[in-house]
């Protein structure tokens, strides 16, 4: 089958469309990336089988893409670069990457009618909430999530399939939109094997962190995240733990806010900013850690998604810890791969903190449950199952 990945953005990289294209190439199909061209790109190429088709964008449509659900030009323009690309590619299915370019593709779809496959990458109306464009003027008044709430149930009932990252998102979908369970299959973001099997460390960080018992963070550092918990603990365990830092890998716009706390709580002996590192370099900085951290705030959006640090963590055997957010809470329990702490409570992730560090076996135990579990039942090659399952009965 000829499938038609669509994505509203530049490739490479992103990790999820280039696992599931690859898984899909490997099990007999054609894949034809659609995707944007900002730059000089080679506007067509073949890379690890994907046939990639570059169309060109501007400044001008990236910026009407955040208005997509507020006026209709983005949809407008992009359908017809879509259109061209399902003709001359005689393209038999549509996956579309995400809801932001949904609409323009169920227009170009219009009259070639094709299936569709929506793949819904994250919880995106619930987590532009906490934009912090979507929280000052102009963006608080052009951007309604509650009409891109709307679309997404409406892009929902349109497609022929849906494609989620968890179970709670399943559930949620079905709960909300009210659509049968066998159309919606789950996906998630997972590690390949290689990734742990091959990593290659770097000596300079292991021996930069040998002697100290290291908390590590690492991905976005968004203030949703958790860190300002985690950097409040360390001032309530510094004297507790011997060598202790906290080391966070990553960086958003709000660093600022992060670095001034470490600063007023005079911390800087004991918290690492590495900023933010190729992630080639993630293996090492987690194999010199003692612990793991993802200390999520509730939402919507993280209570229905993993954080794909999670999968990394465990693979190299490392005991986590997680705040209560209800996806990844129910992920660490049932594998019995970490302790699970109360979203934003100080006083429970330090208590979490000093059990595992009086415990060696305990981190051990737990960290050689989640290293089993994501070898047996959630690396890529494992949990793509499903998206190829899917694929082999729509080709039916």
């Amino acid at each position: 089958m000829r499938i038609g990945m669509i994505l509203d953005n530049t490739f490479p990289p992103d990790p999820r469309v280039e696992n599931e294209a690859i898984s899909l190439i490997e099990n007999g199909h054609e894949v034809f990336l659609f995707c944007l061209n900002y730059s000089a790109q080679i506007k067509n190429e073949v890379v690890k089988g994907i046939q990639i088709k570059r169309y060109h964008s501007n400044k001008l449509i990236y910026k009407l893409s955040a208005l997509v659900y507020t006026i209709p030009g983005y949809s407008s323009i992009m359908s017809k670069k879509i259109y061209h690309f399902l003709i001359s590619n005689e393209i038999d299915l549509i996956h579309i990457h995400d809801m932001q370019i949904a609409e323009a593709v169920f227009k170009a779809n219009k009259k070639l009618k094709l299936k569709t496959v929506l793949d819904l990458h994250e919880n995106r109306p619930e987590i532009m909430k906490f934009y912090p464009h979507l929280q000052k003027y102009p963006g608080k008044y052009l951007i309604s999530t509650k009409k891109w709430k709307k679309k997404e149930e409406e892009f929902i009932k349109k497609s022929t399939n849906i494609v989620v990252v968890t179970e709670e998102s399943k559930r949620e979908i079905i709960g909300r939109v009210g659509i049968h369970e066998n159309t919606i299959v789950v996906t998630p973001n997972t590690v390949h094997k290689s990734y742990f099997e091959k990593a290659k460390f770097d000596s300079k960080i292991l021996n930069e962190y040998k002697n100290n018992f290291i908390i590590l963070y690492v991905g976005d550092t968004g203030l949703r995240r958790g860190l300002q918990t985690a950097i409040e603990s360390i001032s309530k365990l510094k004297d507790k733990i011997k060598s202790l830092k906290l080391v966070i890998v990553g960086s958003n716009t709000s660093d600022a806010i992060l670095k001034k706390q470490v600063s007023d709580l005079k911390l800087e002996e004991y918290v690492d900013f590495q900023g933010w590192k190729n992630e080639t370099l993630f293996p090492s900085y987690i194999e010199a850690s003692s612990i793991c951290i993802s200390p999520l705030h509730r939402n919507l959006h993280h209570d229905t998604t993993y954080a794909n640090k999670l999968f990394q963590y465990m693979s190299f055997s490392k005991p986590v810890l997680v705040s209560n957010a209800i996806a990844q809470k129910n992920l660490i329990e049932k594998t019995n791969s970490g302790l699970v702490h109360l979203e934003m409570d100080v006083q429970d992730f330090s208590a979490k903190v000093l059990e595992l560090y009086k415990d060696k076996k305990l981190r051990d135990h737990l960290g050689s449950n989640g290293k089993q579990f994501i070898e047996d039942e959630f690396c890529w090659e494992k949990t793509s199952k499903n998206l190829i399952d899917l694929y082999d009965n729509l080709d039916k």
